[in-house]
Order: C-alpha cells, then structure tokens, then sequence
C-alpha cells in the first residue's frame, strides 16, 4: 500500500492529539474550525488541513522529542497547506476546463487496486478501516488522482519528449563500469569538401556549422550524424568510440579540451574536414552492466516518468503565479 494512502487519514485522533499537546489557549482557538487559506474563490478550512495530514501527525505526536513535536507540527502543518492548495488549483484548473472523473472509473481504478494486492474487496476496506481510512475518504483519493492523471494526458504529456540521445547518455552514464582512466567516449561529425577550392571549403565549413547549430539546439546528435556528416562513422551515429589521450590526433584532443560530458566542441578545420566532437563520457573504456537493447525502454520510461513531474511542477507552479492566494495558518 503506497505511503499517501496510508497517511491520508485518522482525523478525529490526530486532532484530539495536537489539542492535547498544544496549549490550552491554542487548542481552545483551533477547536472553531477557521479558514486557512483563499485559493482563488475557493477556501481551505484547518479541518481540511487536519483531515488532510491527520496521519502524519499523528505519527509526529508519538515519534518526535517532547521538545521538537510543536516545532515539527507546524512544518508539517505548513507543508501540508501548500500541498493543499496546489491540489485545489488543480481541481479548479480541470473544473475549467469541464474535465470530471465520475463513479464508474473510480470502481474500475479501486477494482484494479484490489486485483494488483491480491484480495478481496471485503478484505480490502477492512484494511482501509484498520488504516483510519472511510471509504469515502478513499474514493475521493482515488478519484483525485485520476483527475491528475486527465489533466497531465490533457495539458502536460505533449510537452514530454524524450529523444535517442538522452538515453543514450543515461546509458553511457549509468550502465557503464571504468575499465581504465583517462579514455573518453567521443562522437564526431565531419564535413569534407570534394575539390580543392574556396568554394568547396567554405561549403563544408557552412553545413558543419549548421549541423552544430542544431546539435546545440537539442536535436539528437547521432540522428544528425547518420543524416548530416560525410565521415565512415555517420552510419554508427558518429560514435568512434573510446580513446586515450596518448590515441588522440592533436586537433581531436584541442577540440575536447575542457569540454564537460555533454557538451559539443567548437567547428575545427582538420586533415579530414571540418570537424566537431560530443563528449559522451570521460569515464573510461566501457564495461557493459546491460546491453543497449535490453535496458533501453526501461530507461525511457524512467526519464519519461521524471520529465513528465518536471512539467507537471512547473505547470502548478505556473497556476499559482496566476491564482490569487491567501494563507492564514
């Protein structure tokens, strides 16, 4: 059972317990239920926040020091009403835009939920009472999440892309073992001019640094090299490998001088051409973990997993620029 479910309840118990340890002047104020928070035309009560954190404080009251449950308490408080508030702009942002989630899918989701636990829906609500959890409480979870989903699928997901290169580089980073020091792993573009002329040479010079523009703009260097450069190693992708420095021609080691893993050298004029070089990796000789092909999808999804919560953060982010908000914690 995930860590938001398990934490999500026990109102009544939680609050008896910040009451108990807060003093009586201040449990007398926080027994009224009071408004925390404006979030636009909406409002956040503090039996929202408790209901909301009721389990996490509760764990706070019977873990902290005696001397560290009020200071923690109210962090936790905090914390809990800017989480608050992002999902009430959310909502807000889907009522807007007429997107709902209705009973049918909440049962289809918590039906799914049961299936994946391998139990039995009588079974399974006993737990969530064990937990302090209704199941009312729970559907809305359910529910609150599903509408999350909709509007990432609806707003966000179209901005995630995550092209060949970058899992090629988490590949290179993190699938690879050092097998010896001071080797770097270096992708080449080069351009040739066929005639000895002015003309043929300022040809090449011109396509190499539009193909480096465009690596620089983000588009994927291997794709470019297949399409763009004139060298035997464009049908690799422009990969030749790892070299020593000792292995390096003097215009290869003058390009890659200073560069950062990642990062794309200078145009440089060269016995074979025009040439620039992409620093994939300064680890050493590659001792494969995992092969390429095995792991690749794997690693899509993970870096389509954290660029998809990137974009979702910022596009909150981007609502609560926009919302009026008012906190009276």
């Amino acid at each position: 059972m995930s860590e938001s479910v398990k934490f999500s309840f026990h109102v009544l118990c939680a609050s008896l317990c910040i009451f108990v340890v807060s003093h009586t002047s201040v449990a007398r104020a926080e027994m009224v239920d009071r408004i925390v928070a404006i979030v636009n035309d909406d409002v956040i009560t503090f039996s929202d926040l408790n209901r909301e954190g009721a389990a996490l404080f509760r764990r706070i009251i019977q873990e902290a020091p005696a001397e560290q449950v009020e200071p923690t308490l109210l962090k936790a408080r905090e914390d809990m009403l800017s989480s608050l508030i992002d999902k009430l702009i959310v909502e807000q942002r889907a009522k807007k835009l007429g997107l709902s989630v209705g009973n049918p899918e909440v049962d289809n989701a918590i039906g799914r939920i049961i299936e994946r636990n391998k139990t039995t829906p009588e079974k399974f609500w006993q737990q969530m009472e064990l937990m302090g959890s209704s199941e009312h409480a729970y559907r809305e979870l359910v529910r609150g999440q599903l509408l999350q989903d909709r509007l990432i699928d609806y707003e966000i997901r179209s901005r995630v892309v995550v092209n060949e290169e970058r899992i090629r580089e988490f590949y290179d980073k993190n699938y690879a073992q050092k097998v010896k020091e001071d080797a770097y792993h270096i992708l080449q573009m080069g351009f040739v001019w066929k005639e000895d002329t002015q003309t043929a040479k300022d040809d090449a010079l011109r396509r190499a640094e539009e193909a480096r523009k465009q690596a620089l703009a983000g588009q994927d260097f291997r794709t470019l090299a297949r399409q763009a450069s004139d060298l035997p190693s464009a049908k690799d992708g422009g990969d030749i490998g790892v070299f020593k420095k000792s292995e390096m021609a003097s215009y290869m080691k003058t390009s890659i001088a200073g560069l950062q893993v990642g990062q794309i050298s200078a145009v440089q004029e060269t016995p074979a051409g025009y040439q620039f070089f992409k620093l994939l990796s300064d680890k050493g000789d590659v001792g494969l973990q995992a092969s390429y092909e095995a792991v690749k999808e794997q690693i899509r999804q993970r870096l389509y997993e954290e660029a998809l919560n990137s974009q979702f953060q910022k596009w909150v982010k981007e609502l609560r620029d926009q919302a009026y908000i008012k906190k009276i914690l």
